[in-house]
């Protein structure tokens, strides 16, 4: 039986859980960004933006797909089976954000605990695209949440799924429309029409992973009565799937999330996602985070158990 996926999916995961997002070690996602931002400032002017943002994400993640597609499959027609193994696991480590998720989301409500409000909305404000600065410590929780359930979609499932459908080069391909999303995908004057097509394409390949993510949060907690909720209130969110993570999290910790938010110096009236408006506990981060841990373990048992049952 060939197990080389399994071998790459479990050990590229326990590193990550393990390891993290070390500040020593130099990270792909930080090339990635590196290469979007000089495609965009060498192309982000004059007319036809739309079509030049078009051609620098087309091009971008046909390279981060291609190129180890072509390593990897050099690598197994020289039949050194254990450099593809280790070469896709460090790819696989690289491409989720599991534990540094968790921590990020931790480190917000130690920062809001122990030295307050503005050092709160400082912490928040590495990981949140809204403007922190006017919250207040029920909103700077609720944004951590937030960003953790639909984190969890973008940052585990939605990269573990793109594995287990097109290997190192799907994962990879994925992190990098999804790097873009995070630098370009804005509807502002700068960012509309190049980042546009960078937008679409991380709502097309997100759309599945996020609804997975929701279904199983409410699987991880036992409360699967919460799918029609989730389904009603996800769709309600500007974005077509961050809403489903916030509303299954929603559910089950029995809060709401969404209203107001500043986004580069404008409101957005977000409507609301959940029915009760209670207040939430610093203490419940905790909750949040055995919450993320589990959905994804789950997530490599399926992938797991899947694989196996295709190659009997």
């Amino acid at each position: 039986m060939e197990l080389t996926f399994l071998y790459i999916l479990i050990a590229g995961f326990v590193l990550d859980l393990c390891l993290g997002d070390p500040k020593w070690l130099p990270h792909l996602i930080v090339g990635y960004g590196n290469l979007i931002g000089k495609g965009e400032q060498l192309l982000n002017r004059g007319n036809y933006r739309f079509v030049k943002g078009m051609f620098l994400t087309v091009l971008l993640v046909g390279a981060s797909g291609g190129l180890p597609f072509i390593f990897i499959n050099y690598l197994r027609s020289e039949s050194w089976m254990w450099d593809e193994v280790i070469v896709s696991t460090i790819a696989v480590f690289y491409c989720l954000a599991n534990k540094t998720l968790v921590q990020e989301g931790k480190a917000v409500i130690r920062e809001l605990n122990e030295h307050g409000i503005e050092a709160g909305r400082k912490r928040l404000s590495w990981i949140v695209g809204r403007d922190t600065s006017e919250l207040n410590a029920q909103q700077i929780m609720k944004a951590t949440f937030e960003t953790m359930s639909e984190n969890l979609s973008d940052g585990i499932i939605a990269p573990l799924c793109w594995f287990a459908c097109l290997g190192v080069p799907g994962i990879m391909a994925y992190k990098m429309i999804n790097t873009f999303d995070s630098m370009i995908g804005y509807k502002n004057e700068r960012y509309e029409q190049f980042g546009k097509f960078a937008a679409i394409l991380d709502d097309v390949v997100n759309f599945i992973p996020a609804r997975i993510t929701a279904v199983l949060i409410l699987l991880v907690k036992g409360k699967l009565n919460g799918l029609s909720m989730v389904f009603t209130e996800g769709k309600k969110h500007s974005s077509p799937n961050a809403g489903y993570p916030e509303a299954a999290l929603a559910f089950v910790l029995d809060c709401q999330f969404g209203g107001p938010n500043f986004y580069g110096g404008k409101i957005y009236k977000k409507p609301f996602i959940g029915a009760n408006n209670r207040a939430l506990l610093s203490d419940e981060i905790n909750n949040v985070a055995v919450i993320n841990y589990s959905v994804s373990i789950l997530f490599v048992l399926i992938i797991t158990l899947a694989y196996l049952g295709f190659q009997c």
